[in-house]
C-alpha cells in the first residue's frame, strides 16, 4: 500500500505508529489480560500501564489531576458523556452551525425532555463570534456547545473567548475538540473549559475505540454515568462508585486501544504537538497556493490566516458530485478522501454546499507531506480540466 495517499486524517490517523502497533501486537499475543479485574502481578502491571497513560495524558491537556480524565469509547460517546448535565437540568443550550451530529443528535433527542436550543451562525470569515454568543444567552441557558475546530473546513473557533464568556455567565462550556487534540497544544485550565471531549484515534494516533472526557472538577454531581455496572473497585457495594474516573468507566476496558494510548503518548509532548501544528500549517499553506492556481476548483474558506485553520479543508469541483470526484481521486489515483456531508449537517447548509451532496474533504496528519499535496493537486488539476 506504499503507492495509495491517505489524506482523511481527520476521520482517523493512518497508519499507527509502530510503537502502538508493536506493544499491541505483543499484548494480544502475550498477555490478553483484563485491567483492573485481578490482583496478580501481570493484571496490575496492565493497569498501571494504563493509568500512566491516562497521567500522561492529563499533563498534555494540563488538567488539574489525572482523575478528570474519563476514557470512553470514542470521542461520540465523550460527547453524549457531558451531555448528561442536561439531564437534570434541562433548560436552554446554544450551539454552533459547525457542530457535528455527535452534539446534534443527543441534543434533537433531549429535545424531547424539554431542552431548547439555539443555533449561533458564523460570520462571513468562518469564525463564531463571542458577541453572538452573549446574545442568544437567556436566563435558562445551561450550556453552550463549541466545536474547538470545524471538521469539514478546519476552521479554529474563539473557544477561549466562549469559555470566559460562559465562565461569566456561570454556564457550563462543552468543546469538541476530535479535531484538534494532539494537533495543536491545549491548556484546560486556561480555555477555562469545563467540558471537553475528543477521540483519541485522530491527533493522538491512538487505535480506533479509544476516547476521553476532561471534566471541570465539581462537575460529577450534575454528569449521571451513561452506563453502571462493574468498576473493579468497591465491588461489595450495590451502588456504583462515586470517585473519578471509576464512575464512569463500567465494565471491561478496551485494554488493546487504551495500553496503545499509552504507548503512543510514551513519545508526545507539548513541544512535538506544537512542531506537528506547524508542520500542518505549512501543508496546508501550500495546498491552498497550489489549488488556487487551478481553474474550475472552490476551496470554502481559503481566506483564513493560516493560524486560524487545522489541517483540514473542503473543496469542489465545479459543477460535480463530491462523491464521484473521490471515487476517481480513488480509482485512479490512489488518493484517499472522504466526500459527502462529513456528520456535519448544518456546516453545509451555512458554507451552500448540500445541495451539491456536501464537499471533498481533504485532511492532514503528522506523516503528510508536500509530494503528497502536490499529487492530489495534480489530479485534481486532471479532474477539473476532463470536467
Amino acid at each position: 500500500m506504499d503507492d495509495v495517499i491517505y489524506l482523511d486524517h481527520a476521520a482517523t490517523s493512518a497508519p499507527k505508529p509502530e510503537r502502538v502497533a508493536a506493544r499491541i501486537a505483543r499484548y494480544l499475543q502475550e498477555e490478553g489480560l483484563s485491567a483492573g479485574r485481578g490482583s496478580y502481578r501481570r493484571a496490575v502491571a496492565i493497569g498501571q500501564e494504563i493509568e500512566a497513560g491516562r497521567k500522561k495524558l492529563a499533563s498534555l491537556i494540563h488538567a488539574e489531576s489525572a482523575d478528570r480524565v474519563v476514557f470512553t469509547t470514542s470521542g461520540t460517546e465523550a460527547l453524549n458523556l457531558a451531555l448528561g448535565c442536561l439531564w437534570k437540568e434541562p433548560g436552554h443550550v446554544i450551539v454552533t452551525s459547525w457542530e457535528h451530529n455527535s452534539v446534534l443528535r443527543p441534543l434533537a433527542a433531549a429535545a424531547d425532555r424539554g431542552v431548547t436550543i439555539t443555533e449561533v451562525e458564523p460570520r462571513a470569515d468562518g469564525r463564531i463570534a463571542p458577541d453572538d454568543i452573549r446574545a442568544a444567552i437567556t436566563p435558562e441557558t445551561k450550556l453552550i456547545c463549541c466545536v474547538h475546530a470545524s471538521n469539514v473546513t478546519g476552521v479554529i473557533q474563539p473557544v477561549h473567548e466562549i469559555c470566559e464568556l460562559a465562565n461569566e455567565r456561570g454556564i457550563l462550556s462543552l468543546i469538541d475538540a476530535a479535531q484538534t487534540v494532539g494537533h495543536l497544544p491545549i491548556d484546560v485550565q486556561e480555555m477555562g473549559c469545563s467540558l471537553l471531549a475528543a477521540p483519541c484515534h485522530k491527533g493522538l494516533l491512538a487505535p480506533l475505540g479509544t476516547g476521553f472526557l476532561y471534566m471541570q472538577p465539581g462537575l460529577e454531581d450534575r454528569i449521571p454515568p451513561l452506563q453502571f455496572g462493574g468498576t473493579g473497585t468497591q465491588s461489595e457495594q450495590a451502588v456504583q462508585p462515586a470517585e473519578l474516573p471509576y464512575r464512569y468507566e463500567s465494565g471491561s476496558r478496551n485494554v488493546p486501544g487504551l495500553i496503545g494510548l499509552a504507548a503512543s503518548l510514551e513519545a508526545m509532548s507539548r513541544e512535538s504537538i506544537a512542531g506537528d501544528a506547524n508542520h500542518q500549517r505549512e501543508l496546508m499553506s501550500f495546498c491552498l497556493e497550489r489549488l488556487g492556481e487551478i481553474p474550475g476548483i472552490t476551496v470554502y474558506l481559503p481566506e483564513l490566516p493560516e493560524e486560524q485553520r487545522v489541517g483540514v479543508l473542503s473543496l469542489n469541483v465545479d459543477g460535480q458530485d463530491p462523491r464521484v470526484v473521490g471515487t476517481i481521486l480513488d480509482e485512479y489515483f490512489q488518493i484517499e478522501v472522504r466526500t459527502g456531508f462529513h456528520c456535519a449537517p448544518q456546516a453545509h447548509r451555512w458554507l451552500g454546499t448540500a445541495e451539491l451532496g456536501g464537499t471533498v474533504r481533504v485532511s492532514f496528519g503528522s506523516t503528510s507531506t508536500r509530494e503528497q499535496v502536490e499529487k492530489l493537486a495534480e489530479a485534481l488539476q486532471q479532474i477539473a480540466a476532463s470536467f
